[in-house]
């Protein structure tokens, strides 16, 4: 059987971290869609910490104002899912692809801002300032396109871990016992 898996979560909550684990476990390819998104903006090399910079965020008013963009990046994400054996961490997939294995990972401001500043190597009060306003623009933009309300409705989602309280090793066992019973 063909597996599509889908990890989503707001900006610092985990979801390349466990994408990767999942995919190097069942030998999936990984699809880190953030990280397209940003070749397709930037045209430039890829680099951690893009959605926090001045271009960055200064895409986000452009996406919702032209929603042509992201629909057409999410047909392109689409196109892949159905293909299947992908791991895919993605916003959008979990409400507009229904063939798959969707995780949401929860965690608090506090605890993804946290997990941004050391990443990205910022202060902390920089990185929850990009926190709030990266969820600000996710919001606006998931609703004015898809009309979904993008960190409160889980209802598309098989699986949801509160990363603020295990470990990656625990959320990595959760998930293996979670993604085999539901791909048997």
């Amino acid at each position: 059987m063909k597996k599509t898996i889908i990890v989503s979560g707001m900006a610092g909550s985990g979801k390349s971290t466990l994408a990767g684990l999942i995919a190097k476990k069942y030998k999936l390819e990984l699809f880190v869609a953030g990280d397209k998104l940003k070749e397709m903006i930037s045209k430039e090399p890829d680099y951690m910490g893009f959605w926090g910079t001045k271009k960055g965020i200064e895409a986000m008013p452009k996406r919702i104002a032209n929603p042509e963009f992201d629909k057409k990046f999410d047909s392109i994400l689409i196109k892949r899912a159905k293909k299947g054996n992908v791991v895919f961490t993605s916003w959008t997939l979990p409400w507009v692809f229904k063939d798959s294995f969707k995780i949401w990972l929860s965690a608090s401001a506090k605890k993804r801002a946290e997990r941004l500043s050391k990443r990205d190597r910022i202060s902390l009060k920089s990185a929850e300032a990009i926190v709030k306003k990266r969820d600000m623009y996710n919001k606006k933009i998931f609703k004015k396109i898809y009309n979904f309300d993008f960190g409160n409705d889980l209802s598309p989602f098989d699986l949801i871990i509160n990363t603020d309280i295990y470990t990656i090793a625990e959320i990595f066992e959760i998930c293996k016992k979670a993604i085999e019973k539901y791909f048997k």
